[in-house]
């Protein structure tokens, strides 16, 4: 028996971090063109501006899984909070570019720790069972963080534009005068609540088992199981697998089987962010713009675009164990060729054939939702499981480098392909993406879902003899 509650619990307080993850991400969207009027950002500054974050995200992978194997998840998600917190009341008070740029990298590094440390904490925490719902938990409270960022920017820029007027010059300055400065402060009220709520829950138990302190693993495993039988087989379980593992050492990454999984792991992330989905949720708004709607309109439909993210990460939720992570992936990733192709029809022949603005935000809804209930759902499921329990961080750290080199890439790199290949042609490339994506997936990821980390492990140390 489970004790779901005490597991629903914990994982939504780790999975706090994965709503700091989102809206910090998608609330830059919003105050893009605000902050370079203010600052006179060129392109390239402009660039920079929406990028610096990612570079900070890349830095915040880069030593959190080390980190994480070291100090504790639970550590690391507090130092997440605090940087988070940090990022969000620096960059409501910045006096200049460079300051916002300088506390922007800092909640980049937030980002990058909890991109690693939440999920991995979620999956150490759950029973076999449970574990692809539990994980995705975590990206269910990032689209929720993307979908409030879209909401709270549209509703702060609502608010400038009416007879509000705060008496106090500074929030009259940060919610009216120069309204991107409550866009990116707001980020503080989540970040305080997930510092305080990380202090009521307990280390994970299969890193207090790495660390020899079988005592205290036991006592939390009793709280999860409900049983003192089922928490020392599984118990027993880890420490088998920890017996046949050596130190959590980069090295360790590169033997048989391990190196197959990490691969594998840099593959999927890698891929995942050429198929469009974060050129939609970073630039959806100038998309928009330039397809002729106005500022406020633009950061509508960019909120609806949201809801259909959230809304089909709620159905992965239910569904994933049941339906399997395979299965999902093949479904949505047919449906996002259909539907990107469907998009760069709309930027081919939208004009001439008089086709209107609604149809390009029920398309760009759609994509959204095949994206949120397939790869968007799995990936983080796939990344916290996958590898054994000494190098589960280090391998993490190395999959969320990838992923968030590939992030930072198309960040950049979107602006200019929509330039020099056309909308249609940038979303006809994200299209030929999704190819090698279901490929890897097809011919190389088992199916994992009902199956114990240290049965995963065991599969990829038997697919290397094979």
């Amino acid at each position: 028996m489970i004790n779901f509650r005490y597991l629903i619990f914990l994982s939504f307080v780790a999975a706090l971090g994965g709503f700091l993850f989102g809206y910090d991400t998608a609330v830059i969207s919003g105050t893009v063109n605000q902050v370079s009027t203010q600052f006179g950002l060129d392109t390239i500054a402009q660039g920079w501006y929406v990028g610096c974050a990612l570079v900070g995200s890349i830095a915040g992978v880069m030593m959190a899984g080390w980190l994480s194997d070291r100090y504790g998840r639970k550590n690391i998600m507090i130092l997440s909070s605090v940087l988070f917190s940090i990022s969000a009341i620096g960059c409501a008070v910045s006096a200049d570019i460079q300051q916002l740029v300088i506390y922007r990298i800092v909640g980049g590094i937030g980002i990058g720790v909890a991109s690693i440390v939440s999920p991995l904490y979620i999956s150490e925490i759950s029973a076999a069972k449970y574990r692809g719902s539990m994980v995705t938990i975590f990206q269910l409270a990032i689209t929720v963080g993307f979908f409030c960022a879209y909401l709270v920017n549209f509703g702060l820029l609502e608010l400038s534009g009416s007879d509000f007027h705060a008496v106090n010059p500074l929030l009259r300055k940060i919610f009216s005068d120069e309204v991107w400065r409550g866009m990116l402060g707001a980020e503080t009220f989540p970040a305080v609540l997930f510092f305080i709520t990380i202090f009521f829950i307990p280390e994970s138990p299969r890193w207090l088992l790495v660390k020899q302190r079988e005592n205290q693993s036991l006592l939390i495993l009793n709280k999860i199981y409900l049983s003192n039988d089922a928490a020392v087989g599984q118990m027993n379980e880890t420490k088998q697998t920890l017996l046949s593992e050596t130190r959590s050492e980069w090295r360790e990454l590169w033997k048989p089987g391990i190196r197959r999984a990490v691969i594998i792991g840099v593959a999927i992330a890698m891929l995942g962010q050429f198929m469009g989905v974060n050129a939609v949720l970073y630039y959806g708004p100038t998309i928009f713009e330039n397809n002729g709607l106005s500022g406020g309109d633009s950061l509508f439909y960019q909120v609806m675009v949201g809801l259909a993210n959230t809304a089909a990460t709620v159905i992965a939720l239910f569904i994933i164990d049941r339906v399997g992570r395979k299965k999902l992936i093949y479904f949505g990733v047919s449906a996002m060729i259909f539907f990107l192709l469907l998009i760069a029809v709309y930027f081919s022949k939208g004009e001439s054939w008089g086709l209107p603005n609604i149809l390009l935000l029920v398309f760009f809804m759609a994509y959204i939702f095949s994206t949120a209930i397939s790869i968007s759902a799995v990936v983080f499921v796939l990344l916290s499981e996958m590898y054994p329990n000494k190098v589960r961080g280090l391998a993490m750290s190395v999959a969320g480098l990838s992923l968030w080199t590939g992030t930072f890439l198309i960040g950049q790199l979107t602006p200019w392909l929509l330039a020099n290949l056309t909308p249609a042609g940038t979303f006809v490339l994200f299209a030929l993406m999704c190819i090698p994506y279901m490929l890897i997936m097809w011919k190389t990821v088992p199916e994992t879902a009902g199956m114990s980390l240290e049965a995963i492990e065991e599969h990829w140390i038997n697919s290397q003899k094979s």
